[in-house]
């Protein structure tokens, strides 16, 4: 085992130094097997699979919001769960296959040359080159998954899973072969799912012109007919009626009528759908079933042919007549000058629309018929609406459950099959006569004729067929009725943490099949982090060009940092804008936490945490340390429900930060470094107290020095006396809202008395006596000490009111006020110079409020608030002006 004993508080660096600590830690972690969870441990079951990235490189930025998950997980051992984290990754169909293609490009070499086999061989290749990267980043990132359960959804289990969740379906007459429109990429030869295809705004021409009744010749003058327009005039070659609203008085008598085709021997009929939206264009349309989703809807209700024009290489076929061979975008401009020349063509237009792009290699997507297969959704669907509606899987933040159930309600039939190499194969096999015969192993003969001869179907299953097994294919289920200790264990899982941006093609996948194979949902909270962004606002995506690897910033700030960046501006469903100035900023405060706690140790004098003095010892500094540490336990426990990291992270920053560095560990040196050997020992023993809770509280978000300094506080050596096991911090002590207040006076003279030395360049080793006048004199000359030491002070007197003498200025708090002897103290020039430029200053600010007051038409026509603003400050601006005067006054009594 690595050895992790803690050197010597006194040989600590005097900065955090993640690089010396972050790996050691880790391999500890993973060595002593803290990762790693058995169904019959104890516990109640906590469980997340990965969402497995895909293995086409190495991760980026966005996929580091995986931090979310590890602290979930971190949070629920502490928390005594049975707590187990599965990794694993996507074989990533098209993407790889498509980055593998790429890399055979620059050898002068297709994927045909090599053939098939040959061909995965060299995809494994890349997988074994590229999944170890993905690895390593994913411990380098401080992941504490279980790494003895990783899984592949190309892998022999999960192979399995998916041939008998295809087989099963198509038995359940679910899974069908058809001839249906589907989304297709020229430049992958390949069908693509919904998720597959991105719809990005571009500059295009909308073309006018007119089909001609069918008693018009070409050319005729004075042409009648009826116009249309599109987009794509290529597509018009494969037009088999012309459709209007059947409400639209325009086209009422033409209903029924024919028009000609003037390119190719076809008429065309008009016909009348509720589709038809009557405002766009002529309020007639052009009907185009083969090349259009919606046009192929229409053609279904109205029995209309669908004419393919366009193959699968994008190059128009011979239905397209004269305009055969050609690639789709110069027949768009043949189309149009033919057009032109017929007399058909009214008018081009510039016209920005919605364009679907493959979101691999940027081509333009053409809706194609195509023999494929499909699984028929609805049954699946309605099964997971109502355990969506019945609560039996919540989505967070609620907002985006419409959304959720939106989708589910309106989904179509899934095209599952690619024409790609790399995935798993359709189960289906073709005779001579193309019958087919779907089997779990490769059939002897045709179930139908009976035929020996037989052929595997090339084609393989979309990589979301697979993925979708996810949450149940990593605890051991390979076919219906498959029980293991993991799946009675961890099935359902508890959470599901993804980006919303995917809840609609792999999330609603997954509680579909879960519910149909295992009729439980896979998981019962759906938990959406947004998207990681870039510094203008772009979404982290390997197609933009503006990945980011998080070892970059792991090299250069070390994981904590890195996470601590991202969990501060981590909410529920909100993208998570990500600058290198934020990194930064969370290293700053991972060395003042370091450097906090470094203090602290070397303070101890070896104490460690354990029971606490009766309250009567305590102090008031310790009783409002205890009392807020408190406060920020209860925020974060309650921040754990909705898992809100950004107010989690605030808590936490806000009390390691604004209370127990900058108020309580002061109000400590004080007791440290006096005399009195029992209230040292007190303040040791609250001291240590607060900070075993706040590295136990900050833990599951930055786990690597929290971890280093854990060991340091304890003496623990690390293995299984590791902080990441150790109990989360319960309700030891209670808010004590009169202590607060009680402290809250003394932050408060303090607070001013730093202003003062601040507005008048008071060196803060400059020490002065104070004159005070408080309603808790009593309180404050208890603490006299206390407030001595942490203004600065040389002494504290108090007296019954305050009142004004030359040469003195006025500090006043919450709870009274108090004076300062000028003399000797400040430049009283330089002062007096800088009272009279903040005058300056007020008295233009009270002059331009009282220039808008005296306007009758401000004050009668602009809202009430907004008047009554206005004099507010004025009246502000006069109070200011008041006492800047008054202490010029008093300044030139000492000129």
């Amino acid at each position: 085992m690595t050895d992790t004993r803690p050197t010597p508080v006194d040989d600590l660096p005097t900065a955090y130094d993640p690089a010396g600590v972050e790996q050691r830690l880790y391999a500890d972690w993973e060595s002593s097997g803290l990762f790693h969870a058995e169904p019959d441990d104890p516990g109640e079951p906590f469980a997340i699979v990965l969402p497995p990235p895909n293995v086409t490189g190495a991760l980026h930025v966005g996929h580091a919001l995986y931090i979310t998950e590890d602290a979930m997980v971190r949070h629920a051992r502490m928390t005594g769960h049975n707590a187990v984290w599965v990794p694993g990754m996507d074989h990533a169909g098209i993407s790889t296959q498509t980055v593998v293609e790429r890399e055979l490009a620059t050898e002068g070499l297709t994927r045909h040359d090599l053939g098939r086999d040959a061909f995965i061989e060299r995809v494994w290749a890349w997988v074994e080159e590229y999944g170890g990267q993905i690895l390593n980043q994913l411990r380098r990132l401080g992941f504490s998954l279980d790494w003895e359960r990783e899984a592949f959804t190309f892998d022999e289990p999960r192979s399995r899973a998916v041939t008998e969740v295809f087989v099963t379906l198509h038995e359940q007459g679910l899974l069908y072969r058809g001839n249906r429109l589907i989304s297709w990429c020229p430049q992958c030869m390949t069908a693509l799912s919904d998720i597959e295809v991105d719809h990005v705004e571009t500059a295009g021409t909308l073309t006018r012109f007119v089909y001609p009744w069918v008693d018009q010749e070409p050319g005729r003058d004075g042409v009648t007919g009826i116009a249309v327009a599109t987009t794509r005039p290529e597509t018009m070659l494969g037009d088999t009626a012309i459709a209007v609203h059947p409400d639209d008085e325009r086209y009422a008598s033409v209903v029924g009528r024919t028009v000609r085709h003037p390119f190719l021997d076809r008429t065309i009929p008009v016909i009348a759908d509720d589709w038809v939206d009557p405002e766009f264009g002529s309020g007639a349309v052009k009907i185009t079933p083969a090349h259009d989703p919606n046009d192929f809807a229409m053609a279904e209700r109205h029995d209309l042919p669908a004419i393919s024009v366009i193959d699968p290489d994008a190059t128009m076929n011979g239905e397209a007549g004269r305009f055969a061979g050609m690639d789709r975008f110069d027949a768009r401009e043949a189309v149009v000058t033919a057009l032109d020349e017929s007399g058909l063509l009214l008018d081009r237009e510039d016209y920005t629309h919605q364009v679907g792009t493959c979101s691999r290699t940027g081509d333009v997507v053409e809706p194609l018929l195509s023999d494929q297969w499909f699984l028929e959704v609805r049954p699946l669907a309605d099964k997971a609406l109502a355990a969506v509606e019945a609560g039996d899987t919540r989505v967070l933040p609620p907002r985006l459950q419409k959304f959720f159930v939106e989708w589910l309600e309106n989904l179509h039939d899934w095209c599952v099959s690619r024409q790609i190499w790399w995935g798993h194969r359709i189960p289906a096999w073709y005779c001579g006569d193309d019958h087919v015969t779907v089997a779990r192993d490769t059939p002897d003969a045709c179930r139908e004729c009976g035929s020996t001869d037989l052929r595997q179907d090339d084609d393989v299953l979309d990589t979301w067929f697979s993925s979708q097994l996810w949450p149940f294919t990593v605890f051991g289920w390979e076919k219906p009725g498959d029980v293991t200790p993991e799946l009675q264990t961890w099935y359902p899982n508890s959470v599901l943490e993804t980006g919303y941006d995917i809840n609609t093609f792999w999330v609603s996948r997954m509680l579909q099949i879960g519910l149909w194979f295992l009729d439980d949902v896979p998981f019962t909270t759906i938990w959406n982090h947004g998207l990681v962004r870039d510094g203008q606002g772009k979404k982290m995506s390997k197609s933009f060009g503006n990945v980011i690897d998080p070892l970059e910033f792991i090299e250069s700030h070390g994981a904590d940092a890195l996470r601590l960046a991202l969990f501060q501006h981590c909410s529920p469903g909100t993208d998570v804008p990500l600058s290198p100035d934020w990194v930064e900023g969370a290293r700053r405060f991972l060395n003042k936490l370091f450097n906090t706690i470094r203090f602290a140790l070397l303070n101890l004098d070896g104490t460690t945490p354990g029971e606490l003095p009766d309250d009567a010892e305590l102090g008031l500094a310790d009783r409002w340390i205890l009392s807020r540490l408190e406060v920020a336990r209860a925020a974060v426990d309650d921040a754990y429900g909705p898992w809100d990291w950004a107010r989690m992270s605030t808590a936490l920053y806000h009390f390691t930060w604004d209370e127990l560095a900058d108020w309580y560990l002061e109000a400590a040196k004080v007791v440290l470094y006096g005399d009195d050997e029992d209230a040292k020992s007190t303040t040791r023993a609250v001291l240590a107290r607060v900070l075993d809770d706040l590295l136990r509280l900050w833990h599951p978000l930055i786990p690597f020095v929290t971890e280093e300094l854990w060991r340091h506080l304890t003496g623990a050596t690390g293995g299984r006396d590791s902080l990441m096991v150790q109990e989360w911090p319960s309700a030891r002590t209670t808010v004590d809202p009169d202590v607060e207040a009680e402290f809250a006076v003394v932050v408060d003279l303090v607070t001013e008395v730093r202003r003062f030395r601040s507005l008048n360049d008071v060196a803060p080793s400059r020490r002065f006596p104070l004159v005070v006048s408080s309603t808790r004199a009593d309180l404050l000359s208890d603490h006299v000490d206390l407030v001595t030491a942490l203004a600065g002070l040389e002494s504290i007197s108090f007296v019954e009111e305050i009142t004004e003498r030359p040469g003195t200025s006025t500090i006043v708090f919450g709870a009274g006020e108090a004076q300062v002897e000028l003399a000797g103290l400040i430049d009283v020039a330089a002062e007096r110079a800088r009272l009279e430029r903040e005058l300056d200053t007020a008295r233009g600010l009270l002059e331009r409020s009282r220039a808008k007051l005296a306007n009758e038409q401000f004050v009668a026509r602009a809202p009430a608030d907004v008047v009554a603003a206005e004099r507010d400050r004025e009246a502000s601006q006069e109070r200011s002006i008041a006492e800047l005067r008054r202490q010029v006054d008093a300044l030139d009594e000492l000129l």
